[in-house]
């Protein structure tokens, strides 16, 4: 199979921050400017975060490797590792209430 190919004007226009999210350049700032509000152009200064349904188009058709990568989101618990010295056992010892439950009467 051929390698995938970055779309190179998508490679000018989009960066893709460190949690995978796409930024993006304001629209209506090239001319007439004379005619935009200061408020307008203020605003269109800045980079903004491009919507996440806007963001999937980008990154599966136009930029592939800038993708992120899928990693595992459970951390490594030394208490849950039976190697470990900090290792706890779940106790199989009942409450005293769990007993009274199952003898069906409490006082």
């Amino acid at each position: 199979m051929p390698k995938m190919k970055s779309k190179s004007s998508a490679k000018k226009r989009f960066a893709v921050t460190g949690k995978g999210k796409v930024k993006r350049g304001s629209a209506f700032t090239s001319h007439m400017m004379m005619n935009k509000s200061k408020k307008m152009k203020r605003k269109a200064n800045r980079t903004s975060i491009m919507e996440k349904c806007d963001s999937i188009i980008v990154l599966s058709n136009w930029l592939p490797y800038k993708r992120k990568k899928k990693t595992n989101p459970t951390a490594y618990n030394p208490e849950m590792d039976p190697a470990n010295a900090a290792y706890k056992a779940p106790s199989k010892e009942k409450s005293k209430a769990d007993k009274k439950a199952k003898k069906g009467g409490t006082k």
